[in-house]
């Protein structure tokens, strides 16, 4: 599993976690699209917008390697922000390509590219 060098761990002043430390050793988390609804407390979606901040500036539209990014809070945004970058994907591969929808992002991030 790639350890990305430089990427936030989590997310300033909480318990929001943006990489994992090592493998999980009873298998791979897969990544799932998770639905955002519109109810979702302010503090998730601060995270949502830090986390794909973190992604832009350290991939920006380049492909880049799931590694020890966390599955659950890749999952917040797999499916629209984040797809694919090769088929066949393995949700459960530590080693799957992914990369940034630019499109999607700018939709539901605009802060984040001005």
């Amino acid at each position: 599993m790639i350890k990305h060098k430089g990427f936030p761990g989590r997310f300033p002043g909480t318990d929001f976690q943006f990489t994992i430390r090592r493998a999980n050793p009873r298998g791979v988390t897969p990544i799932t699209r998770r639905e955002r609804f519109k109810d979702r407390k302010a503090v998730d979606k601060a995270v949502d917008e830090a986390f794909m901040a973190a992604l832009w500036e350290h991939f920006g539209e380049e492909p880049f390697e799931r590694g020890n990014l966390d599955a659950g809070r890749l999952s917040w945004l797999f499916g629209r922000e984040v797809v694919p970058a090769s088929e066949p994907f393995d949700p459960s591969d530590y080693e799957a390509l992914l990369r940034i929808d630019v499109d999607a992002a700018r939709l539901s991030f605009p802060d984040i590219f001005y």
